[in-house]
């Protein structure tokens, strides 16, 4: 295994294990309306606190459920609040998945090319003969820098 992969498999166990425990529903109004009524703290009180306008703490509310908050901005509401705020992105498909995925494709586009000038001169290799060197490729693919598979 490549260094690379372990960090891979590393992030893979992580994002797993943050994935298996589904986040609770997003309150109608927002977790920052949630939370700051659930305290009892009024958007005078809490703009107080953050040195904002009441404004600000209604729009922020309002961003939050529009989904145009700012992480930072959301970060700091929740610190206010006496809240962490937890932010994860969790793949579809496992990331280890995805660039094995890619660097076969990546294999087969390089391979198909030869693979088509060689019929064109009516010397087509075997399925076997291109089966190992889409096999070769991937391993070369995943031996180098990871950045080339998504070009």
């Amino acid at each position: 295994m490549y260094p690379s992969h372990l960090i891979l498999d590393q992030i893979d166990r992580i994002l797993r294990e943050a994935a298996s425990a589904p986040p609770p529903a997003r309150p109608p109004g927002g977790w920052l309306k949630a939370v700051r009524t659930a305290l009892g703290v009024s958007t005078r009180q809490l703009a107080s606190r953050l040195g904002v306008t009441h404004s600000a703490v209604v729009q922020a509310e309002a961003a939050e459920v529009s989904g145009t908050i700012s992480v930072n901005q959301l970060r700091q509401l929740a610190d206010a609040l006496g809240c962490d705020l937890r932010y994860v992105l969790l793949p579809r498909i496992p990331l280890a998945e995805q660039v094995d995925a890619r660097a076969e494709g990546k294999a087969r586009e390089r391979i198909a090319s030869l693979a088509h000038s060689m019929a064109l001169e009516a010397q087509r290799p075997e399925s076997d003969f291109l089966e190992r060197q889409v096999a070769e490729v991937k391993d070369e693919l995943l031996r180098g820098r990871r950045s080339r598979l998504w070009d």
